[in-house]
């Protein structure tokens, strides 16, 4: 089996996931996505802040040590919620569980928090598998499709 791993993110990291989080179909997928997944320079101030910021945890996901995805969580409004990227080349290879898994070791926050797309079923299965429970759904305007998307709501106790 394949070895998942988190680790810091790097600055050489950073042309990867670019690239991984503006692949059309994995945008659609996750709909809530940046307004521009192209912009480049929207996308490394996003990255700065996210590497600097002392209210968020964020790790890359490697598979046997090469770039696979990103993980982390954020505080919005009080709840520390958790977000996970994987590139599309990986997908259905459990790559998200195991990473996943390993991130839930690091961060002893509870509760987490989640949100996926409701027709994101993927990363909804990832997150079920977790240990997370359906705490309900809301309709909220997702870049990645420029349309109201229902998203579901998922908590971790």
């Amino acid at each position: 089996m394949a070895e998942v791993a988190l680790r810091s993110v790097e600055d050489v990291d950073l042309d990867a996931l670019f690239d991984q989080m503006r692949d059309p179909e994995s945008v659609r997928m996750a709909a809530f996505t940046a307004k521009d997944p192209d912009d480049r320079a929207a996308f490394d101030a996003h990255m700065a802040k996210l590497r600097t910021s002392r209210d968020i945890t964020l790790r890359a996901i490697t598979l046997d040590g090469r770039l696979v995805g990103s993980i982390g969580c954020f505080v919005v409004e009080g709840d520390t919620e958790i977000t996970f990227w994987v590139d599309r080349p990986v997908w259905r290879r459990g790559v998200a569980g195991r990473a996943l898994a390993l991130f839930l070791d690091q961060v002893e926050v509870r509760p987490l928090h989640a949100r996926a797309a409701s027709d994101n079923v993927g990363s909804l299965s990832v997150l079920r598998r977790a240990g997370f429970t359906v705490t309900g759904t809301e309709v909220s305007y997702a870049a990645g499709r420029a349309a109201d998307v229902e998203e579901t709501i998922l908590r971790l106790d």
